[in-house]
């Protein structure tokens, strides 16, 4: 088939060096388009959801733009890459290496930031290991150097009789065989080393994986503590610093020590010491500040900043209580009702205990305790423990039953020992102007630099500086050009939306001065407000001008209007898409009358405000008080009942804090007992007024092949109803199960119901082909021998949402769900279609329809988090 656009087949087969010509392309629903797309400019491509945008732009021309780069590495190479199968396309000529920016959700790893995403911190921690000036972590005294006299009347001290081992560090954690040290180890007269913590005869050292990282110290002498032996512990103690650089590790169990196995040891330095609390500090490098680093990481989360344990606000949450009413709720006696409920006998005499020490009386209300009083509640005092810790001693100690009722208890709360900084102590008072290097990383990226920028030096201090304070201002500014300077740097990479990672991503694009390159975008306005559109468009400009072509999926109007060329892909969505409908300057998009975009360009269509308002009775209302949620400032906000609320604000102001951190959870907790711990209020009111919650948020609604939106919706359950019934089904005796392709009976075990097989290529990509026995219908033969109305259930699943429609008329549910994904303007999926093929707008638009198809009380409260990301200016009249 060919384009609607008549001009673009008669294009000359002669292309110049300025352009990327595609040809034949059929990936997904695109019907063999030809198209021509201008490099090294800034090129919008738009249209319906759903109608082959992304299609275009990520399963075509980044896909074959990175196979091709591959392809041009050896055999070798290419075994170690994961490679993309070449697209279903013709032609694709002229084409630069590709990057793409899209919206696909950021890692997992909680140990992720904004900082260590954008490779700030990387530079931080170089910057406060080569200047930072390193304070005492208990008296906050400048480290000083320690010589040698003090060290070793600092073992003297030792009770007689100590057993000492002294060892000189030679390797601390790094990868490598080491063959080399051992044998320097050798020379130096040593029988013996300890590799990581244990200790060997040398000529018993096991080969070590070079992979891993390896901490290797010589060890050169063990002694027993006696007045006697101070010569020869000043001997060793001098041979160990010579050999350790400056730096001696003993390991040392006291003589009165009454448990024999324990071994306490410490690093001693005469480079860094305290010369008050004698407390020796290793040497200042970048990994002392790396969270994701043993030798930097906080001991008591790992580097995370947070740890599961038993939260008050969780174990306590009615405040107005007393000990005597039983507000410790994991102890009460299970009496109905909070005023009733008194504390179990067998937490009573602990509990009186705790008020004793605390000096109050087990009648008071824990709001009226003093500050020391609750931290001796919580934490106990002296050889009185804390209400968490005797939780923690029930939990450690629970059988399986007893632990799942206390888990709903446990939350993730701030690492009480970095109190969320993540670092080790040691790191924490290394200080630069005055500042540790995680009060840096807790301020916003405006904050963040303003601080840098006022930095000054002298000496060797500026030319070591100067480099490194030239990346960090670059990265700092590059994120403020895209909107981000209201971000956090340690905010976790994993909370943040979608629009965010990827503006984000695009500034690392900026900062990595490419150029020759294709960038590919996905939506990136996704959560900006009008206000900060400008400054996207720049950044976005300032990549296109330094040489790159920027290619953007967009349906945001501001952007398709700064454009120097707009493609409009359409008419419709599904198969009713797939074609080139227009292409050109904006002006000449809006000036096509085939084109649906064009006509909200040129206004001849726009979406009108409602004729009529619904009328808003005040005094039903859902009204959250107090909210301090991030950035919120004790926030008092009431939200009417009955109505389409939308809250609205620039970037970073706080909606998000509000609606889904603050009001969405707390909601949900008090309508359903359970759920995360919302954000910081004083009270919440209304919710006798409703009965049921649903909050449509942004996240993926199926990460593997064998989700689709019949199962996500629950239709496929009632379709598998629906042949369970069928006069052959019930001859044979299937059930339900019989019907699904993810449990063994029914489904073709030659693929385990997925109607693919996988081909490993070895050193080129992986092929999918249809599965042999079933030809991709992914049931076995018996299974599709059931026939309702003539059709298989893989017919079933092959159909259109329109053309399910009246196939399922006589089913009531079935029909309520197909018609809400049709009013959602979804009747154009196929019900098996997986749900890893779905746009973004199409599964947050799946997932509406699949409440909205359920039976709707009419007390229901809905907050949806933008519903408009993903759709086009007619999906959004729809």
């Amino acid at each position: 088939m060919t384009t609607v656009n008549p001009e673009l087949s008669a294009a000359p087969e002669t292309i110049a060096d300025d352009t990327i010509r595609v040809r034949g392309c059929r990936v997904h629903n695109l019907r063999n388009i030809d198209l021509d797309l201008p490099r090294d400019r800034l090129v919008v491509i738009t249209g319906p959801s759903g109608s082959g945008k992304s299609s275009l732009a990520f399963d075509t021309l980044y896909a074959e733009g990175q196979r091709q780069y591959i392809e041009s590495l050896s055999a070798y190479a290419r075994q170690f890459l994961t490679q993309l199968e070449r697209p279903d396309v013709d032609l694709v000529e002229g084409l630069q290496p590709t990057i793409s920016i899209d919206q696909r959700a950021g890692t997992a790893n909680p140990r992720s930031t904004v900082a260590t995403v954008t490779e700030i911190y990387d530079y931080m921690r170089l910057l406060w290991a080569r200047i930072g000036s390193a304070h005492c972590y208990q008296c906050g005294t400048p480290i000083s150097q320690q010589n040698p006299d003090q060290i070793l009347a600092e073992w003297l001290r030792l009770p007689e009789g100590s057993k000492l081992i002294l060892m000189a560090p030679l390797v601390r954690g790094r990868r490598g065989g080491h063959e080399d040290v051992f044998e320097q180890i050798r020379k130096a007269g040593f029988v013996r080393a300890r590799v990581d913590g244990q200790v060997f005869d040398l000529d018993a050292v096991p080969k070590l994986v070079r992979q891993k990282n390896h901490t290797i110290e010589a060890v050169v002498d063990r002694l027993i503590v006696r007045e006697s032996v101070r010569a020869r512990m000043a001997e060793s103690l001098d041979t160990a610093l010579r050999h350790g650089s400056g730096l001696v590790t003993v390991a040392y169990q006291e003589a009165d020590e009454k448990d024999r196995e324990k071994w306490t040891e410490r690093i001693f330095s005469t480079e860094y010491a305290c010369p008050n609390c004698k407390i020796s500090y290793a040497e200042l490098e970048p990994r002392t500040f790396s969270f994701n680093s043993p030798y930097g990481a906080c001991p008591r989360c790992e580097g995370l900043g947070a740890v599961r344990m038993f939260d008050p606000d969780l174990v306590a949450p009615q405040t107005n209580l007393s000990l005597a009413d039983g507000v410790i709720i994991p102890w009460r006696n299970g009496r109905k009702g909070a005023e009733g409920a008194n504390v179990s006998r067998r937490w009573a005499d602990a509990l009186a205990e705790i008020a004793r020490a605390a000096g109050f009386h087990l009648a008071t209300p824990l709001d009226d305790l003093k500050p020391k009083m609750r931290q001796v509640l919580w934490h106990g005092s002296g050889n009185t423990p804390g209400v968490l810790a005797m939780l923690d001693e029930q939990f450690a100690t629970a059988d399986e039953d007893e632990r799942a009722r206390l888990e709903p208890f446990r939350d993730d709360v701030h690492c009480p020992d970095c109190g969320g900084a993540r670092l080790r102590p040691e790191a924490r008072s290394v200080r630069i102007g005055d500042r540790a290097i995680h009060g840096i990383t807790a301020q916003a990226v405006g904050a963040a630099h303003e601080f840098f920028a006022t930095l000054s030096f002298t000496g060797d201090a500026l030319v070591i500086a100067t480099p490194l304070l030239r990346e960090i201002n670059a990265r700092l500014e590059f994120l403020r050009k895209v909107g981000l300077d209201y971000l956090a740097l340690d905010r976790a990479a994993d909370t943040l939306s979608g629009g965010e990672l990827q503006r984000i991503r695009l500034a690392t694009g900026l900062g990595s001065a490419l150029v020759g390159i294709c960038y590919i975008l996905d939506e990136p306005s996704i959560g900006l407000h009008a206000r900060d559109n400008q400054r996207l468009i720049e950044a976005l400009r300032d990549l296109q001008q330094a040489g790159n072509t920027v290619l953007v999926v967009e349906h945001d109007e501001a952007i398709m209007r700064a454009c120097d060329r707009l493609i409009d892909i359409g008419p419709g969505a599904g198969s009713q898409g797939g074609l080139v409908v227009a292409e050109g300057t904006p002006a000449e998009v809006a000036a096509n009358e085939a084109s649906i975009t064009g006509k909200y360009l040129s206004g001849t269509l726009r979406i009108d405000p409602p004729a009529q308002r619904r009328a808003v009775n005040p005094k039903r209302a859902i009204t959250i008080e107090g909210a301090t949620c991030n950035n919120l400032k004790s926030v008092d906000a009431a939200f009417p009942l009955g109505a389409l609320v939308c809250v609205t604000g620039v970037s970073g102001s706080g909606k998000s804090s509000l609606v889904n951190e603050t009001l969405a959870k707390a909601v949900a907790r008090k309508l359903y007992g359970a759920g995360p711990k919302p954000g910081p209020h004083t009270s919440l009111r209304g919710l006798a007024q409703i009965d049921k919650f649903v909050n449509v948020d942004q996240s993926p609604i199926g990460r593997t092949p064998r989700s689709n939106p019949a199962t996500y919706t629950g239709l496929f359950d009632e379709i598998r109803k629906v042949f369970t019934h069928t006069r052959e089904a019930r001859l044979r005796g299937y059930k339900s199960g019989r019907f699904s392709f993810n449990v063994a009976g029914g489904r073709c075990e030659h693929c385990q119901g997925q109607g693919q097989i996988k081909i490993e290529m070895n050193f080129l990509p992986d092929m999918y082909v249809d599965c042999p026995i079933c030809r991709g219908a992914r049931f076995n033969q018996q299974t599709l021998d059931v026939h309702y109305r003539d059709k298989s259930i893989a017919d079933v699943l092959a159909m259109s949402v329109d053309d399910a429609l009246p196939f399922f008329e006589n089913f009531p549910v079935i029909s309520r769900l197909l018609e809400s994904l049709q009013t959602v303007g979804l009747g154009y999926l196929t019900l098996g279609q997986s749900c890893t093929t779905l746009s973004g707008g199409e599964a947050q638009r799946i997932k509406l329809a699949a409440d909205l198809g359920r039976t709707n009380t009419g007390q229901t409260l809905y907050v949806l988090d933008e519903p408009t990301t993903g759709l086009h200016f007619d999906d959004i009249r729809r």
